[in-house]
């Protein structure tokens, strides 16, 4: 069946009437490459708390209830009572699930002995009928097989639908603009197609593992003295790299835009359209953050059409993959030859860094500006003191507010204070979202810094 697609930029749609057994399976976004999988959590600050993200907009996903979050760390407390109290969401009830435990999840479930352990049949007797996560993966999908529920996306559909290169074949059938692309077999295979690419002009290139997220799975280079001991055996797992070329304001006649992104939600007959959003990126095109719209929309007359007009033939693609579920279409756009153009990067099928800020900003005050980053303290804080005094800068969001900050998830250490936090300002335009972070963080006794995603 071919979905309808619908435009409701800057409203929610309408998500699922369904209630849901959440996992934050994080670290199965690369499914079995647990090398990749490492790096992720060797450089994310905090890894284990970021399911918390969830926490905020589960019940706005999951209409139906009641739901419950499988956590790999607890909340912070004071946080959800902002959350629940001053925001007046609807919170899951959660539950906390490290990774090891996930992993050995099935085989519990098979171990007839484990029948009365408090989890097992937490997870067997609730009322949820579906199961979902970041990600759907083998696990998730046997863990919905042992307690008579069913997952929300297929294994093929999470999977295929977070596959670049096969996303890459369709852009090329279905003639949408592609980058210059070369495949390697294997490290070795890297130099050639890094000369074929010097060859047509450029300078650096990217290499794609065909399954990534966050900047992880890719690495830029120089062309020139590249070396295949560069690039990971990992960036292979799933088979041949993508070799892309490079394309940013060093490239000859190219001018940078900016690197956009449609958020969407597919449910079984449609596909929706609901936001449009700049991502933040660092020097090396790591996602640090996003805003919504891109501060440069309305300087690209019909920029807006051409990226929903792609981006719905990227979701028909995403929904006949098997996927259901939010995700976003990722973009480059350039000037070149007295023309604008977007090229679509990625699909990530998934819950993904703007899903959480889109949503909620969406929630109280549609076609609201917005801007989310994500802010590392240089020293750990208290959450109350850390929301007190933001409170005390006038600067926390409670609804009926026209402007103000969101802090919708935070990031802790051993002794459960704030080292790291996801925040969200809301206004009428971009300049008010900025003062609001400048104003308040100017009354924190910490220096504070931005980080990845």
């Amino acid at each position: 069946m071919t979905p309808e697609i619908k435009n409701v930029a800057g409203k929610l749609p309408p998500f699922w009437d369904r209630s849901v057994l959440f996992f934050c399976n994080l670290r199965s976004i690369f499914y079995e490459n647990d090398a990749e999988a490492a790096e992720l959590v060797r450089q994310i600050t905090g890894s284990q708390s970021y399911g918390g993200r969830v926490v905020s907009i589960l019940n706005l996903l999951f209409q139906r209830g009641p739901n419950k979050i499988l956590l790999e760390a607890a909340p912070e407390v004071n946080l959800l009572d902002y959350l629940s109290g001053d925001l007046g969401l609807s919170l899951p009830a959660f539950e906390v699930l490290e990774h090891r435990q996930y992993q050995d999840l099935a085989a519990k479930l098979a171990d007839k002995s484990a029948a009365r352990d408090s989890l097992i049949e937490d997870l067997r007797n609730h009322s949820a009928e579906w199961i979902d996560g970041y990600v759907t993966d083998a696990i998730l999908v046997e863990v919905a097989r042992r307690i008579h529920k069913r997952t929300v996306s297929s294994l093929e559909g999470s999977k295929n639908g977070n596959n670049k290169h096969l996303l890459h074949l369709h852009q090329v059938e279905r003639k949408l603009p592609v980058f210059d692309t070369f495949m390697a077999a294997s490290p070795a295979e890297v130099p050639s197609c890094l000369e074929r690419l010097r060859k047509k002009g450029y300078k650096k290139a990217v290499i794609k593992a065909q399954i990534g997220a966050s900047g992880y799975g890719m690495i830029k280079t120089a062309i020139a003295g590249f070396k295949p001991s560069d690039a990971p055996q990992y960036l292979f797992f799933e088979g041949p790299c993508m070799v892309q070329g490079w394309i940013d304001e060093d490239t000859p006649g190219v001018e940078r835009i900016g690197s956009p992104s449609v958020q969407m939600f597919l449910n079984d007959d449609c596909v929706f359209l609901f936001d449009w959003t700049e991502q933040i990126l660092s020097d090396e095109s790591i996602h640090e953050g996003n805003q919504s719209p891109p501060p440069y929309a309305g300087e690209h007359p019909g920029l807006e059409e051409e990226l929903f007009r792609q981006a719905g033939i990227a979701g028909k693609w995403l929904h006949a993959q098997g996927y259901r579920g939010t995700a976003s279409t990722d973009f480059l756009v350039v000037r070149r030859g007295g023309r604008t153009e977007a090229i679509i990067c990625e699909i990530n099928a998934r819950v993904t860094g703007a899903t959480y800020p889109s949503v909620l900003a969406r929630n109280f005050i549609p076609g609201a500006c917005w801007y989310m980053r994500n802010i590392q303290f240089r020293k750990a804080l208290d959450g109350a003191q850390l929301l007190g005094l933001m409170d005390q800068a006038g600067e926390l969001y409670r609804p009926g507010k026209e402007k103000g900050i969101i802090p919708f998830n935070f990031n802790v250490d051993e002794d459960g204070k704030v080292t790291k936090g996801q925040f969200l300002c809301v206004g009428k335009n971009h300049g008010e979202c900025g003062g609001l972070l400048a104003r308040a963080w100017s009354e924190l006794p910490v220096e504070w810094g931005y980080d990845r995603d």
